[in-house]
């Protein structure tokens, strides 16, 4: 075998571990958002968690841009929308430019508890990712950034 042959072999494994590691990092990701989801509401779901996450950054929203942005069908957001304001999580009111369009906020009860689980999270990612010397971090971020964009 020539070292060619070998390195491709080496390279072909090496991304079978990296998209193997990826799957557990999803596999991650779903388990915290359904655990995050519990501690701000018992009956908040994982997807409307990662709404109401979205509707808190923006500040405000539309139901509209939640389906744009996580490339979902509008009733299937109409559906989360109508389920956290019965949850006491989102408020909304008429768009002043557009009285038939909602405008979404966050409560202050989902601001507070959605605060708590975030520091929980960032104390988290911390430790991890204090375990990477800057070199490995910038590497990590670039391919991330390589994912993110391909």
């Amino acid at each position: 075998m020539t070292a060619r042959a070998a390195a491709s072999i080496d390279s072909d494994e090496a991304i079978a571990e990296f998209q193997a590691q990826l799957h557990l990092v999803f596999a991650k990701a779903r388990s915290v958002w359904k655990e995050s989801a519990a501690r701000v509401h018992v009956e908040l779901s994982p997807a409307g968690y990662k709404l109401l996450t979205f509707v808190a950054r923006a500040g405000s929203t539309s139901a509209h841009q939640l389906a744009e942005a996580f490339e979902m069908d509008k009733s299937v957001v109409s559906r989360q929308v109508r389920m956290l304001e019965d949850l006491g999580l989102v408020r909304s009111h008429a768009a002043e430019h557009d009285g038939r369009q909602r405008v979404l906020a966050a409560t202050p009860e989902a601001t507070e508890a959605l605060a708590a689980v975030r520091a929980d999270h960032a104390s988290w990612m911390r430790s991890a990712i204090g375990q990477l010397t800057p070199d490995e971090l910038s590497a990590a971020l670039k391919v991330f950034h390589l994912l993110a964009e391909g």
